[in-house]
């Protein structure tokens, strides 16, 4: 913090009147308990949302300033910097609450680099990315995995799985995709964008040509449910009204996979998934076999550590995978869950507590949570 000198500090007491200063009634006192805290533990989360000045310096900061714990009795909160500046505080010169934090200009140079890699063809390496953002290569990988969750390597692979997946539409063949989407040759593709697919790269630009599906219809507890399986595993648990619109659905998905009847293994996932709609406890364990980008099979994985009985907020999904910002994301990776049950999509809620979306219908949503105990 700025130093403080006799004649400062003399001037910082004349200062008693604060007309902007956040005066806090007695049943909202919880408020300014909670930026004092904040301000004790110096939460950079908080900078942003107040400053707070201190009367024996004259000095106003954010929240996580690292300079010398001031005396309760001598801070005041203010909304703005404005508010704290109308009252004649000045501001600090080491957190420098005028500006953007060190979180944000983090956050700034972060999303920078994640651009550069969207437009890249190959890729950058992590020195230029570095480079770019005025910081060391070590801090900037460590940065870059706080803020997006991925090494900027990861991150760069999910940009070549969208434009792969993009691609295989569109291309004239394989090959020609497998270029556009980055990849150098297709001997590097076939190392690494496999595991991006979940399929072999022709199979799925063919709609599952060569798949061998079982699949099986069944009343349950919430309607009709369809499972269905590739012998890797379950690649299908989807609830309705209609049998037929269930497979028609299934068969829009895999237009040129085969389908047949469920064999012993299949139909013991089958039971499996039926007991576990009727008692929804625990995790349900089974082999699954479903197509997601990087980002989507990390929400997904998230989902799955929710314990059975609890709910979690779009936004504590976000934070739970190191993408805080990412809640919007979060929701839309719950919307493509083609995996009920299996991947719990229906235990994350909006922050208020609201059920908010559901695939399949807010009153199956609220059923399987009334079913664990939740609801």
């Amino acid at each position: 913090m700025e130093h403080v000198t006799p004649s400062n500090a003399m001037s910082a007491n004349r200062l008693t009147a604060r007309p902007n200063a956040v005066v806090v009634p007695a049943t909202d006192a919880t408020i300014e308990a909670q930026r004092w805290a904040a301000v004790a533990a110096r939460d950079r989360h908080f900078d942003g949302q107040f400053v707070y000045a201190v009367r024996s310096t004259g000095i106003f900061c954010r929240p996580s300033c690292p300079s010398r714990m001031a005396k309760r009795k001598n801070v005041l909160f203010y909304e703005t910097t404005g508010a704290a500046r109308a009252d004649g505080y000045r501001a600090c010169l080491r957190c420098k609450p005028e500006g953007l934090s060190m979180e944000l200009q983090r956050t700034e140079a972060v999303e920078a680099a994640c651009r550069r890699l969207e437009a890249s063809e190959s890729g950058l390496a992590l020195a230029e990315l570095a480079r770019g953002a005025g910081l060391s290569p070590h801090h900037f990988h460590r940065s870059f995995k706080q803020v997006t969750g991925l090494t900027p390597k990861r991150y760069f692979d999910a940009v070549r799985a969208r434009r792969l997946h993009a691609s295989l539409s569109t291309a004239q063949t394989v090959t020609e995709a497998i270029f556009d989407a980055g990849f150098n040759s297709s001997g590097r593709f076939y190392d690494k964008g496999t595991a991006a697919l979940g399929m072999a790269p022709a199979v799925f630009r063919q709609g599952g040509v060569g798949q061998r599906i079982r699949y099986a219809v069944e009343p349950c507890a919430l309607g009709v449910i369809i499972v269905a399986a590739t012998p890797k595993g379950v690649c299908a648990i989807e609830f309705g009204d209609s049998g037929q619109t269930l497979i028609e659905r299934l068969r829009a998905r895999f237009p040129q996979a085969e389908f047949e009847p469920g064999d012993p293994d299949f139909r013991r996932w089958l039971g499996q998934v039926l007991a576990y709609i009727d008692q929804p406890k625990g995790l349900l364990d089974l082999p699954l076999d479903i197509q997601g980008t990087v980002f989507q099979r990390r929400v997904w994985q998230a989902l799955r550590e929710i314990p059975s009985g609890q709910t979690r907020s779009y936004s504590a999904v976000a934070a739970a995978i190191g993408q805080p910002s990412a809640a919007r994301a979060v929701a839309r990776a719950c919307a493509t869950n083609t995996v009920a049950v299996a991947v719990p999509c229906h235990r994350v809620v909006r922050s208020d507590g609201d059920l908010s979306g559901y695939r399949w219908g807010i009153e199956r949503k609220a059923e399987l949570l009334r079913r664990e105990g939740k609801k």
